[in-house]
């Protein structure tokens, strides 16, 4: 509470109670009883009991009579929130704390014509010879991001970028060939994801998947960066997958849950 509106009497305690209450509800207690929410709020069992009765008449709660437990008209409450908010502003966040927990840069990107287009980007340390910021573009064939974005488009789309494509050798490790391309964008859409190793710039390697809007279709691509050899993901490529896909893979579900919920 703010000095302000405490002194002004603008401070509604009620309301901050009731928001405590709906707070109290996270992933480590999705259904509790009135004694929990009392001790997780320090409100009394009867201040409890009011605003978890309250909340059920409302809808955003539900109860057999014993436990109490959120429903989803919660995310109701940050719907003008989100419907306000573009992809990147939604992203942005939620790259920062998948950057926390891989100790590695994360970014998010749009597919434009034959390029990647970085929409939003989160660097733990600088590790191509040029720099990458919103609005940098590489080619798709040669990134994580741009096969998770070809992956998904339709069959028509896809082949009409494979007849016009051009692959340039940007290191001795970049898939040239576009039959070549073709499987491994294949491989992509089997997988679900996409891992591009030295490709694109010597000692670079990254891991991608897809992010999808509220209709199903792919809309975006999201992948988290590392040194071939040095990054904490480990040394080698399996070891690298492993240890930052499922940090990737929950992050783009929530990417996704917040798009749908602003739809």
């Amino acid at each position: 509470m703010s000095e302000n509106s405490a002194a002004s009497g603008q401070h509604v305690q009620s309301l901050a109670r009731g928001l405590n209450v709906i707070r109290a509800f996270d992933a480590d207690h999705v259904s509790m009883t009135l004694s929990e929410v009392s001790r997780r709020t320090g409100l009394t069992r009867a201040t409890a009991r009011r605003f978890l009765l309250t909340l059920a008449d409302l809808g955003y709660m539900r109860t057999d009579g014993r436990k109490f437990e959120l429903t989803a008209q919660v995310l109701n409450l940050g719907y003008s929130y989100l419907s306000g908010q573009t992809f990147p502003q939604l992203a942005q966040p939620l790259l920062e704390d998948l950057s926390r927990t891989v100790l590695e840069s994360t970014s998010a990107s749009i597919l434009d014509g034959q390029e990647i287009v970085y929409v939003a980007r989160i660097h733990t340390r600088r590790l191509m010879r040029a720099g990458i910021a919103v609005g940098t573009r590489f080619p798709a064939y040669a990134t994580s991001m741009g096969r998770v974005l070809l992956a998904g488009l339709p069959d028509a789309d896809l082949e009409r970028y494979l007849s016009h494509v051009r692959p340039e050798p940007l290191t001795e490790r970049t898939i040239t060939a576009v039959p070549a391309l073709r499987e491994q964008i294949r491989r992509v859409r089997q997988a679900g994801w996409a891992v591009v190793d030295q490709e694109l710039e010597a000692g670079l390697r990254s891991v991608a998947v897809p992010v999808r809007g509220p209709g199903g279709d792919v809309i975006a691509a999201i992948n988290t960066s590392m040194q071939a050899t040095l990054g904490a993901a480990g040394s080698t490529l399996d070891e690298a997958v492993a240890a930052v896909l499922p940090h990737l893979q929950q992050t783009s579900a929530k990417i996704t849950a917040a798009l749908v919920a602003g739809s």
